[in-house]
């Protein structure tokens, strides 16, 4: 994961396509022509030296020098192919980020500024293919002009040797029909050299890739026999790689029995998220250690245990597919039947039915089509069908209204019987019906009980979390009623 937040979509889209098309047509077409004219100028060559090795030696006198010209403009050319492949990724990242985020940019009428922006990045490799331009011609042109220069030398010196009889005329006719056909093949050769260079240069951007291995391998690990679904989080200090002078979680220890429904709450930036993140194992601590069943977690197969964790975020991404095939997501193999039975508990049949093509509806780009409230009932559907071990519940209820939240709450109280579950919200209705209230406070567990015992600590930080809210401010607002009636 620190790897995708390192590197943006786009460029990695832009290595996938660009660079695979121009490493391919290297090693394909590319190089078929290059052996085609080297076997073509090597028998030509032997041909010219049959006939005249007086004639073939005045002919190589110009191969050195365009050889180690050839030398010198392939290097320029591999700096400039990366130089354009990046500078190619940047188009495709603006263009990727941009057209995925229209709805914001037109309704900031950004239109002609991210048009520019883009005309900005086409204007890059623009500069950079015109300097590869000029460099080919000067090649292109150095060469031809060599070679001409060559076959000029060879015509005044082979009249000679005719008018001397070394040679007959038939000869040099002959000889100069080969220096064609090797000419030719040198162009074709000096041709192929460059596209090489070419692919090279794409070649290390996708090798790069191809050698990266990641630091948290996907099947490597133990299997539980037995999953009983205790987390403990074990003094665990985490940052996020992109903001390494930034901590999020300090020390941060917490035990969490199975079956139990615990709640973390706290200010924005105290590292809720976080926990959910370190329990997916989308990153490792950079100290302590998180433990299921008392097993490291870096000691089980990732594959695995993703397989028992069903995630609902805060804000849950759809494929572009049918509402049947996300919420089919997590398990693939399962049965319409199976599909529907979840979209009920889930509370989605009225909406889907709604729809003309009902459970075969395309749902758009990242959900585009459908409302915050249902793309999130999708999402608990298909947690639901995954039937996991363990939840864990970003703001799942953040985008419904009162009415569906009471019916998605609901569904999920059904499903988090007998379930390890984290919920990670700010609504009350979420935060009461937890066994367990973990209240953050700069990275650490600051308070740690039921809903009722933290409400009733004077100055505790889940107390202050609570009057903030709407009940919280109608309670201050009481409170200055009162000191106003008194004064």
């Amino acid at each position: 994961m620190a790897f995708f937040d390192q590197n943006r979509t786009g460029e990695l889209i832009s290595r996938l396509s660009v660079d695979t098309a121009i490493v391919g047509k290297s090693v394909t077409n590319n190089v078929s022509d290059g052996l085609r004219a080297l076997a073509t100028a090597g028998v030509g060559s032997s041909m010219m030296l049959f006939i005249s090795p007086k004639l073939t030696g005045i002919m190589m006198v110009v191969v050195p020098p365009v050889a180690l010209f050839a030398i010198v403009y392939g290097r320029y050319v591999k700096t400039l192919s990366k130089k354009t492949q990046t500078a190619l990724s940047e188009i495709t990242k603006v263009a990727e980020e941009r057209i995925s985020s229209i709805r914001t940019v037109q309704a900031f009428a950004k239109e002609k500024v991210e048009g520019k922006r883009y005309h900005m990045r086409v204007m890059d490799v623009y500069d950079l293919a015109r300097k590869e331009a000029l460099a080919s011609g000067a090649f292109y042109g150095g060469a031809g002009l060599s070679g001409n220069l060559a076959v000029l030398a060879v015509l005044w010196y082979g009249g000679h040797m005719v008018m001397n009889h070394a040679i007959t005329i038939g000869e040099l006719t002959s000889f100069m029909l080969y220096t064609a056909y090797v000419g030719t093949s040198l162009g074709g050769m000096t041709s192929f050299y460059s596209e090489i260079m070419k692919g090279v240069g794409a070649s290390e951007r996708l090798f790069n890739l191809l050698a990266r291995e990641s630091p948290i391998p996907l099947d490597v690990g133990k299997k539980l026999d037995n999953l009983q679904g205790k987390i403990r989080f074990d003094n665990v200090s985490f940052t996020y790689p992109t903001r390494p002078q930034s901590s999020i979680l300090k020390n941060f220890s917490l035990t969490v029995n199975p079956g139990t429904v615990i709640a973390i709450v706290g200010s924005s930036g105290s590292g809720k998220s976080t926990i959910g993140s370190l329990l997916l194992r989308y990153y490792d601590p950079n100290a302590g250690s998180v433990y299921v069943d008392d097993t490291n977690l870096k000691d089980i197969n990732l594959n695995w245990w993703r397989e028992n964790v069903g995630v609902v975020s805060q804000e849950p991404m759809l494929f572009a597919g049918t509402i049947a095939e996300n919420i089919a997501y997590g398990r693939e193999n399962a049965t319409m039947e199976e599909i529907m039975e979840a979209a009920t508990k889930a509370h989605c049949t009225n909406f889907i039915q709604s729809f003309r093509d009902g459970y075969h509806t395309m749902v758009g780009e990242r959900g585009i089509s459908l409302s915050g409230g249902q793309k999130q009932r999708i999402a608990i559907a298909r947690a639901l069908l995954k039937n996991p071990s363990i939840l864990v519940l970003d703001e799942a209820t953040s985008a419904l209204d009162s009415e569906s939240e009471l019916l998605v709450q609901d569904a999920l109280n059904t499903l988090m019987q007998g379930r390890t579950v984290f919920t990670i919200a700010h609504r009350l209705s979420t935060i009461r019906s937890a066994d367990l209230v973990a209240c953050l406070s700069d990275g650490r567990v600051a308070e740690l009980g039921t809903y009722n015992d933290l409400l009733n600590i004077q100055d505790g930080v889940f107390r202050r979390l609570v009057e903030l809210q709407s009940l919280g401010g109608s309670a201050r607002l009481n409170e200055t009623e009162t000191d106003l009636n008194e004064q």
